[in-house]
């Protein structure tokens, strides 16, 4: 087992450039630094891959200059990106599919290695289901957990301020700076001071549609369980829960009045095998049930591994497979009959040239 690092100050600047730049989410950010060992040598490996896979137009890198500037303004909210491993990233996210290789945190960094439960639910809350929400984010912080949420109006709003004298931490859809809801002004640079605020997003950031799934990725990563407390059908709790499902986090879900649509979520999930929350014991039980990682050391990354030798029929024959339904790695491999290391390699290349999409458990589509 390697020894534990922090990333120098040049090589988090090279981090930052690579995951910003298009094309390369999460997956491909670790396939290249595993490929070329260092984020430098990748951001210098990528126009050549991406020529390869039949782009045509030049890549993109993020700028220096841009990652620089991104650097100083967390710096000045106090805030600072942090990769896995580091002060500050939470060891259950690491152990995640796709986690996020960097990111933007402030406050109290201790508090992300604390054990976490997730804490969710509906922004039109009912006066039980904010006073339920109270009574679990105060036993939490009774027994040293940390409550995670989203900094919504409603549940999320109700949990971190029962959990603030203790051990709070927001995750944002936005920036680190970014207010949202406006109302929860306090309450955020409450939790920026006495707490622990966690995003993916740049400073300056407005919270998108397309973040808020990121968000909930994020708070259901870091927590060993997640609670929803009142959710709709179709709503983000529920979004978060289905994360936590995929991750193998315990799901548990309040339940509620048949004839209370905020219930409805709820209800659901426990019909689909969610836990049941019938006493805050059942939460505390659970936990104690779940290891903690093994590791959390940030490790040096392995040596380079040769870059395969790749050919353009090799690739076409390979891209004559794919389709717009996602299709398997392992499918690719077999029916292809290229080894795993080529198949691995022009995958690269043609993502890099935004010709297929990644998906989650190693499938892959047609862009």
């Amino acid at each position: 087992m390697g020894a534990a690092r922090k990333l120098s100050d040049e090589e988090r600047i090279n981090w930052l450039r690579l995951t910003r730049t298009d094309q390369i989410g999460p997956i491909t950010f670790h396939d290249l630094l595993q490929r070329f060992g260092s984020a430098a040598a990748a951001i210098d490996a990528l126009p050549d891959l991406a020529r390869r896979g039949g782009r045509a137009r030049q890549v993109m890198v993020y700028a220096r200059s841009r990652a620089e500037d991104e650097l100083a303004s967390a710096a000045r909210l106090k805030a600072q990106f942090v990769a896995p491993g580091e002060r500050g990233y939470p060891p259950f996210l690491r152990h995640v599919h796709a986690a996020p290789p960097l990111l933007c945190v402030s406050g109290n960094l201790d508090f992300a290695d604390m054990d976490s439960v997730g804490v969710v639910g509906a922004r039109n809350a009912s006066a039980l289901g904010l006073k339920f929400t109270r009574m679990i984010a105060h036993t939490l912080a009774s027994n040293h957990i940390l409550t995670v949420s989203g900094l919504a109006r409603g549940i999320d709003t109700a949990a971190h301020e029962a959990s603030l004298p203790v051990a709070t931490a927001a995750v944002l859809a936005g920036g680190i700076d970014h207010i949202y809801p406006p109302e929860n002004e306090r309450l955020h640079r409450e939790i920026a001071e006495r707490g622990l605020l966690i995003t993916e997003m740049p400073p300056g950031t407005a919270p998108k549609a397309e973040h808020f799934p990121r968000r909930n990725r994020i708070i259901s990563g870091m927590s060993r369980a997640v609670i929803v407390v009142e959710a709709a059908l179709r709503s983000g709790s529920l979004i978060t829960a289905r994360f936590a499902a995929e991750q193998g986090r315990d799901v548990f879900a309040v339940p509620g009045s048949p004839l209370d649509p905020r219930a409805e979520g709820c209800n659901k999930l426990i019909k689909d095998g969610a836990q049941i929350v019938t006493s805050l014991q059942d939460v505390l039980d659970a936990l104690r049930m779940v290891p903690r990682p093994q590791s959390d050391l940030f490790l040096e990354p392995p040596p380079a591994e040769p870059y395969p030798e790749t050919r353009d029929d090799d690739r076409e024959h390979l891209f004559s497979f794919l389709s717009p339904t996602e299709t398997h790695v392992d499918d690719l491999i077999r029916e292809s009959r290229l080894t795993a290391d080529i198949v691995t390699a022009l995958l690269l290349e043609l993502e890099l040239a935004g010709r297929v999409t990644r998906a989650k458990g190693g499938r892959v589509s047609l862009a």
